[in-house]
């Protein structure tokens, strides 16, 4: 399991870039729509951080000091890092765009390019990373959707409720996001009435699990937290 967010709950994001200027400008757009950021600006240090960190996505420059970008994307893929990748490149033929899919890059953008198609195509990866997983992160704690149980870092269960699982779930797939108690309600307790319905399974899931895992963002609603 690659996919995952910080203890603060944001989502994670690898940017591989060797332009200092155009990492450092990244790294503050990515940062200001809510991303947790780790930066190398070289394929080994990108390497060493694929294997070792676990992200929402990479985004990873073609041309890097030290390998390939390519190289690097297929080396992931060979070390089973099944985290979606972005490649940003000068070279924009047909042929380089296959290139860098069968290298196993999930998408592939030409340099220049505009910020906010770039932000859109990093939304929608890391959209699908959170369609196609078995777990959602909670801090050092994930969420097995499978099972419905919250699992502890030291591999302990702990069993939800229908409704508390699916408000876990809708808090954990957009961890930036602060979600207003009337939009919870409406998605994960249609059928319910009472205002207070979203404000009792909290305190259902903060009694089972502690106060962290779901922040109070007040006059506004609720934010998944961390375990």
């Amino acid at each position: 399991m690659h996919e995952v967010a910080d203890p603060s709950g944001l989502a994670r994001l690898l940017l591989v870039e060797d332009d200092r200027e155009l990492a450092t400008i990244l790294a503050g757009m990515f940062a200001g729509e809510g991303f947790s950021i780790d930066l190398a600006h070289d394929g080994q240090r990108g390497l060493h951080l694929g294997l070792t960190g676990r992200y929402n996505v990479m985004v990873i420059d073609r041309r890097l000091p030290g390998a390939d970008g390519l190289r690097l994307v297929s080396s992931l893929r060979r070390k089973a890092v099944t985290t979606r990748i972005l490649v940003l490149s000068a070279l924009g033929e047909v042929r380089d765009r296959i290139a860098g899919l069968e290298a196993g890059a999930d998408d592939y953008l030409v340099k220049p390019f505009e910020m906010d198609e770039l932000l859109a195509r990093i939304r929608a990866l890391c959209r699908r990373h959170l369609d196609g997983a078995e777990c959602l992160p909670l801090g050092t704690a994930e969420l097995d959707l499978r099972r419905r149980e919250v699992v502890l870092p030291r591999g302990k269960r702990v069993p939800l409720s229908g409704r508390e699982f699916e408000l876990l779930r809708t808090l954990a797939q957009r961890p930036a996001t602060i979600h207003a108690r009337d939009a919870l309600r409406t998605k994960v307790f249609a059928d319910t009435t009472g205002e207070s319905v979203v404000d009792t399974y909290v305190y259902y899931l903060r009694r089972k699990l502690g106060r962290g895992v779901v922040r109070t963002v007040h006059g506004l609603g609720y934010q998944i937290g961390a375990l």
